[in-house]
Formats: structure tokens, C-alpha cells, sequence
């Protein structure tokens, strides 16, 4: 016998394969497998599941598990001298939801696939069997315009305007979260559907099902976490530009919303109101007094939002301290430089407590004790000039392996310092988020989009998307954020457009890079 039972589940351990299988909250499994090393109890995003009410039942080539709504069933079968383990899972009426590919006879095809890479680790495979009349929903925020993902093949990777978040809602009644933050792609084929890391220690995902597309969602919702509270301020409407550049513009905007009786909740201040990306704080030159302002606005029924990115530029106030530190994404090779917006700079790793704790007190000293509580969390992904992820490195790991967390994780720093001060109701705006980011008051907006009627119709399906992924808090740049001239008749037709759907998104929010510029940035 090659299977051994658990308190929730069972191990098999064959050819150098370790297989875990256990009940992990309601209607759920979880699935884990390594190969020649031990199995890590890694919590990327799934939290404790508290205790399942699971039966199991071990035979000499068998298991099964059932779980509320549904059970999985593992066979061995021999072939030549090996002997395979294939998994299926059955919701409460035995209706067959998902299984593991099959071995095709001669072919030999093996469902999980551990491709080994020099230094130790692994490229995972997760393959299973595909159905012709399967639809797929979920996965985050991608700019294709497809609400059914049936056929796609999707990076798992944050970019500019996408936020990959790996739950996918199936039409045959189950969820599927693959639990790794490592790049690689899901493909939802007519033949196939596959889900790839292209650098990990071990295959982690995790499975559920229910009678309705809302209990699946809050079964995943129960192990991943839900928002807070809405802010009140976060149900009215948010004006937002690139940019204001002094102090005096952003408050004569507000004082015309309200000259105009025009309702107006939040105001946001955009990048480069700092002197060097880094600096943490305003430019005493062209914002002379934030407390003030911050004071004034208040006095108006109006929340201003900074913007903060987590890119350090060489020459500011922290990089060489940050620098000496470790607090800095690290390059493999080349220039440690990822990005030249103003000058070179490079992320701080948010994936290093030390790093947040160290940013956030920035931040509370030369923002929130002016009343500001409310951050656009920018470039939260964050953005490479090259997305050449295998050249980077954070303390959590390679971000090959973990650099889907990042957008995670950078929230995170500013959701704890908030609540450490005794806020409540945390809402931040960011342009990334990973499974879990839901938990830290993340709202996500679909990033540099183009102004087009092509790209507002994209974004109906990237907010669909990010909703059932566990996204709720979701928005857009009304009017799209690259291009637009005013004076354009077709433009104006398609902000008024735009318009109608921000009114129908969980915030209404302005923003978008006009023509002509007023101002050089």
C-alpha cells in the first residue's frame, strides 16, 4: 500500500513523489506534491482552514475523500513497472468535475510533471483532462476582452494593466486556485487544460465545489479572505488627473467642484510631487504646506490620495541607505536599474518585512500625520522596462518563483502601518493585486490603459474577471489613461461612455494623460 492516512486526507509516496491530498475548508481540497524533498506548509495566500468534517476511506490501490459537497478519488494503475496515481473529483451527486489527464496508453503521459532545473529546483505541470462544453471565468485582470477563457492561454506574471490572480470559475460547478506565485501560464485548451510554474519546489493547488457560482466564490473568499468595510468616502466620486503640480491647482480644482455643485469625495495627487522617486514626502516647493491643504479639503467633504510607487531612484534621500541595507530588489546580472522615469531606480522589496516596516515609516512621517489615509499605491507590480523576471531576485525567493506576491506584499506594508495607527476600514488604490491582496483593503484599477472604445470594452471583462477572482473593489480610468484630446468630438463620446460604465463600477474614478499637456511632466 502505497497510501497512508491523515488526519484530513492521505500521503502516497511512490518513485520519489510525495502526494498530499487534504480536506482545507468547506467543499475543498488541497493538493500538494514534491519531488525528492519534503513538503513545505508555504501559506502564500490560502489562510488556516479550521477543522474539516472529512471521511476517508484507504484501500490497497485507492483513496477517497469526501468533504461536504465534494470528494476525490485517487487510483493507482501499472504500466511496465511504474505505477501511476490519477486523481478525480466528484461533487455530492457523482457527477464528475475535474480529473487529471490520462496516461494515453503508450504515450505515458504523466499528469504531474516534474521537470527538474539545475540547482535543485523544478518546472511543475499540472495537467487535466479538458471538456468540450466547459467555460471558464476568474483569473484576475487581462486586457483580451474574453469573458469565457475557454481556449485562452494566459501569463501568470503581473504587468502594466494585468493582474493575474489564478482562481478560475468552472460552469461544471467547482473552483480551481493554483497556489503557487511562480511565472509560468494556465491554458484552458480543447484538449487540454494545464497549469505551469516555470520555477518552484512544489505543486500546490487547491479545489472546491458547490451548487452556485456565489458559494464557490465565498469558498474561496473563506481561505483567501475578504475586504473590509468601504469607507464611506469610497462610494462617491474620485477626480484624479496627471498631474497637478503644485498645491494651489489641486485646491482651486476642488473649490471649482464645489463653486460648480458638483459632488466630489476624493482627490488624488498624482506622481512627482515628490523631488526624487524615493523621497517618500512632497516637495516643499510647489506644496508648501500638506497639513493645510489636507485641512482644507476636509473642510470641503474631500479625501485627498497620494500616489506612492515603490521605485527608488539612485539619487534620492533613502537609496543609499535602503542600498546598504538590503532593502532593494537585487538584478542577477546588468544594471540593478529597472526603471528611468526621472532618473534610474529599482523596487524595494516588498517582500522583506524589514523593507516595509522601513517605507511605511516614511510614509506615516511625511504623509499620514499630515491626515492623508488614503494611498494610490502605483507600480505595485512592480513595473520593469523588460519584463525580464528570471534577472531579479527578492528575499522571498527568485521572482520566477515568487514574484506574483510582490503586488501583495506592497500592499500589505501599507495596510499594517494604517491599522497599527488605529485606522479603520483601509481602502488603498493599487494597479496590481495577487490572490489574497483582497485582504489588505487593495483596490485594484486596470492600469495604463488606451483611450479607445476597444479598450472600454476590454475592461468590461477585466472587471468581471478580477470580481470573481476575489477582487470586489475594482475600478478603471474613466476615458482610458494614454491619450484623449478634449476638443476631439469622438473622444467626448467615448469619456461620456465611459462615464455610464464608471457609474455602475464599485468606485467612480476620473484620471487619464490629456492632450495637449498644459504643463511638460
Amino acid at each position: 500500500m502505497n497510501f497512508e492516512k491523515t488526519e484530513n486526507g492521505f500521503i502516497r509516496r511512490w518513485g520519489g513523489e510525495t502526494l498530499r491530498v487534504e480536506a482545507y475548508g468547506a467543499n475543498a481540497f488541497r493538493v500538494r506534491g514534491v519531488m525528492t524533498h519534503d513538503l513545505a506548509d508555504t501559506d502564500y495566500a490560502l489562510l488556516p482552514p479550521g477543522k474539516s468534517d472529512s471521511q476517508i476511506k484507504i484501500y490497497e490501490n485507492r483513496a477517497e475523500i469526501t468533504n461536504g459537497k465534494i470528494t476525490v478519488v485517487a487510483e493507482e494503475s501499472q504500466w511496465w513497472g511504474d505505477s501511476l496515481c490519477k486523481l478525480r473529483f466528484y461533487n455530492q451527486h457523482g457527477v464528475l468535475l475535474l480529473e487529471e489527464l490520462n496516461a494515453g496508453g503508450a504515450l505515458t503521459l504523466k499528469s504531474r510533471r516534474y521537470k527538474s532545473i539545475l540547482g535543485g529546483d523544478f518546472s511543475i505541470t499540472a495537467s487535466f483532462e479538458a471538456k468540450p462544453n466547459e467555460k471558464f471565468y476568474g483569473m484576475g485582470q487581462y486586457q483580451n476582452g474574453m469573458f469565457d477563457l475557454k481556449g485562452c492561454a494566459l501569463e501568470l506574471a503581473q504587468r502594466n494593466s494585468q493582474a493575474s490572480v489564478p482562481f478560475v470559475l468552472s460552469n461544471l460547478g467547482y473552483g480551481f486556485f493554483w497556489h503557487n506565485p511562480a511565472v509560468g501560464r494556465a491554458v484552458f485548451g480543447k484538449n487540454i487544460t494545464e497549469w505551469h510554474a516555470e520555477s518552484t519546489k512544489q505543486l500546490d493547488y487547491w479545489i472546491t465545489a458547490g451548487d452556485a457560482p456565489s458559494e464557490i466564490v465565498e469558498n474561496y473568499a473563506a481561505v483567501t479572505g475578504t475586504v473590509p468595510m468601504a469607507p464611506e468616502y469610497a462610494l462617491g466620486f474620485w477626480q484624479c488627473k496627471l498631474r497637478y503640480w503644485n498645491q494651489e491647482q489641486l485646491l482651486e480644482t476642488a473649490r471649482e467642484y464645489k463653486r460648480r455643485n458638483l459632488p466630489l469625495d476624493v482627490i488624488v495627487c498624482d506622481f512627482f510631487h515628490w523631488r526624487k522617486l524615493g523621497d517618500f514626502r512632497f516637495d516643499e516647493e510647489f506644496f508648501p504646506d500638506p497639513a493645510a491643504m489636507t485641512d482644507e479639503l476636509r473642510e470641503m467633504g474631500v479625501e485627498l490620495m497620494v500616489s506612492v510607487w515603490p521605485q527608488i531612484d539612485f539619487t534620492s534621500e533613502a537609496y543609499r541607505e535602503m542600498k546598504s541595507k538590503g532593502y532593494l530588489v537585487h538584478a542577477e546580472k546588468g544594471t540593478e536599474a529597472t526603471m528611468f522615469v526621472g532618473g534610474p531606480s529599482a523596487p524595494y522589496d516588498a517582500t522583506n518585512p524589514e523593507a516595509r516596516k522601513y517605507v511605511w515609516e516614511k510614509v506615516k512621517e511625511n504623509y499620514y500625520s499630515h491626515g492623508i489615509k488614503i494611498f494610490w499605491l502605483d507600480e505595485a507590480e512592480p513595473e520593469y522596462f523588460g519584463y525580464d523576471f528570471e534577472n531579479y531576485r527578492y528575499q522571498a525567493g527568485t521572482n520566477l518563483q515568487i514574484g506574483n506576491l510582490y503586488p501583495r506584499l506592497y500592499c500589505k506594508g501599507f495596510y499594517d502601518g494604517m491599522t497599527e495607527s488605529g485606522q479603520k476600514n483601509v481602502m488603498n488604490l493599487a494597479r496590481c493585486a495577487w490572490a489574497g491582496s483582497q485582504r489588505y483593503g487593495v483596490l485594484v484599477w486596470s492600469g495604463d490603459i488606451r483611450s479607445t472604445f476597444g479598450d472600454l470594452k476590454n475592461q468590461i471583462c477585466a472587471g468581471l474577471h478580477a470580481g470573481i477572482a476575489g477582487l470586489p473593489w475594482w475600478t478603471t480610468d474613466i476615458g482610458g489613461f494614454t491619450g484623449g484630446n478634449p476638443n476631439d468630438p469622438a473622444f467626448r463620446e467615448l469619456l461620456a461612455r465611459w462615464f455610464q460604465f464608471g457609474a455602475f463600477c464599485p468606485v467612480m474614478r476620473l484620471h487619464g494623460d490629456r492632450e495637449p499637456r498644459t504643463r511638460p511632466l
